[in-house]
């Protein structure tokens, strides 16, 4: 019954978050603002993390430096030295749109493991590790601080689906339940009878080792609709793993926005 309930909601999210996307880029192209994501180099301090681009902003890198951004039209990494204008248009099909809602859907997204693509890469290269297909999955595998969309729709997410395994969630107050996957299941629901979802507080989610992660939940009040502005949002709570997360997956999804430089 869970599954089917499931499905619905999937089903209906999909549509809206294709609209959604479909309505920024539909018949023809439209104009980004950029997000910095990532930075590095003598320019890092210019062009921090979080820091909004407005559109045809001309970014000015010295050498050694280099800068990530993420609009609505992709992903792209400039590497200085050279004077960069981020004019980048929209323009995508409609199954990236359906990749893109589904990677934003708020309502569970998509439970198969999808594997990342290496773009331009020979037949014989290595794929990439596989990926979760969903931001708002708690990837089971990492520690540090998760940002909540939905608190009553949370799951985990494991990468490999081969195995039987068993963790142990525990909370404040003594709180814990067992988290058991079977063998093909990827997705696992929070326990939240046993262990309630609480904003600003730690968990310990421990492997049939031993070994212990320490998870932190920040619980979001509100969720941008917009991919630039839902970065701001994992950057300004330090929502590291799905920052990465959504910076990988738009790279993979999107076609190559390869930005020149003027030398």
């Amino acid at each position: 019954m869970f599954s089917v309930e499931r499905k619905s909601v999937l089903r209906r999210a999909l549509a809206l978050g294709a609209v959604l996307t479909l309505g920024i880029t539909a018949s023809g192209a439209a104009i980004a603002q950029s997000m910095v994501v990532r930075s590095a180099g003598p320019s890092a301090a210019q062009y921090p993390a979080g820091k909004k681009l407005p559109a045809n902003t001309k970014v000015v890198l010295k050498a050694s430096d280099r800068v990530t951004v993420l609009d609505k039209a992709g992903t792209r990494v400039l590497s200085g030295p050279g004077t960069f204008t981020l004019d980048g248009a929209v323009k995508r099909d409609q199954t990236q749109s359906t990749q893109i809602a589904s990677l934003l859907s708020t309502s569970g997204g998509a439970s198969r493991t999808r594997t990342g693509a290496v773009r331009g890469a020979p037949s014989e290269a290595k794929p990439a590790a596989p990926r979760s297909p969903n931001l708002w999955f708690i990837d089971a595998s990492k520690a540090g601080k998760f940002c909540v969309a939905e608190p009553n729709r949370l799951l985990f997410w494991r990468s490999s689906v081969a195995d039987d395994v068993n963790l142990k969630l525990s909370g404040t107050g003594g709180a814990s339940a067992d988290l058991l996957w079977k063998k093909g299941s990827g997705n696992r629901v929070w326990p939240f009878a046993e262990v309630p979802v609480v904003s600003g507080s730690s968990y310990t989610l421990t492997g049939p080792d031993g070994a212990a992660k320490k998870i932190d939940l920040v619980v979001l009040p509100s969720v941008p609709t917009e991919i630039d502005e839902v970065a701001g949002t994992l950057i300004e709570n330090g929502c590291e793993n799905q920052l990465s997360l959504l910076v990988e997956s738009m790279a993979a999804i999107e076609p190559d926005t390869a930005t020149s430089g003027d030398r």
